[in-house]
């Protein structure tokens, strides 16, 4: 089955915030702050990966402000997980930060989250800090991850 990359569209807010909702339950965005989002174009840019007939699998944006780049989302939906579309995802992401001039790229994940932080190793980020107790409930830490963009 064919996985094509493109750019997220105001007609996937529904889609993205329904799979959002299901991946992070309470902590999932909203139509809402969706709709916010994309109103931050073009400083914010997002894309979707959609598997055929038009099943958004996975997302992730962007914050393009300048040297630093921030990574406001990435996901997979669970059952394509482990399949190279997160890292499909975050080479995009660090793409269009280069495009834009970034020399670096930010992120936070959570501390518990195994597979993502693993993901992110792998591609060259690196721990620069933790916020303590960052995400509630749970008093689950974040972990700040930055990769220098201009090797």
């Amino acid at each position: 089955m064919a996985v094509t990359l493109r750019a997220a569209a105001w007609t996937d807010i529904a889609a993205l915030a329904a799979l959002d909702a299901a991946l992070f339950g309470a902590d999932g965005w909203s139509e809402a702050t969706w709709w916010a989002e994309f109103a931050g174009r073009p400083r914010r840019t997002y894309a979707v990966l959609v598997a055929d007939p038009d099943e958004i699998i996975g997302y992730a944006g962007a914050d393009l402000a300048g040297d630093v780049a921030d990574v406001m989302t990435i996901a997979v939906t669970p059952g394509r997980r482990g399949g190279g579309h997160g890292r499909r995802l975050l080479s995009w992401l660090e793409e269009v930060a280069r495009d834009s001039g970034a020399q670096h790229l930010m992120l936070e994940v959570r501390a518990d989250n195994a597979a993502a932080l693993a993901l992110y190793e792998q591609a060259g980020f690196a721990t620069i800090s933790r916020r303590r107790r960052y995400y509630q409930p749970g008093d689950i830490d974040a972990v700040i991850m930055r990769k220098d963009l201009r090797s």
